[in-house]
């Protein structure tokens, strides 16, 4: 390969590498996300979040 040097081909690997590692990594990126926490149970039952210090 004429004009191609040993350093410019392994900064073209790496950077096909990188670009390669993000296009894979993406779409775990989302896995495990499903909206807002929200408590369990019905909404008249929540006691979250109090107030400090309660009025007792």
């Amino acid at each position: 390969m004429a004009g191609c040097t040993e350093q410019s081909l392994s900064m073209k690997r790496l950077l096909c590498g990188l670009i390669a590692v993000t296009f894979l990594a993406l779409p775990l990126s989302g896995c495990g996300k499903k909206g807002s926490p929200h408590p369990p149970g019905p909404a008249k039952d929540v006691i979250y979040p109090r107030i400090y210090p309660p009025n007792d």
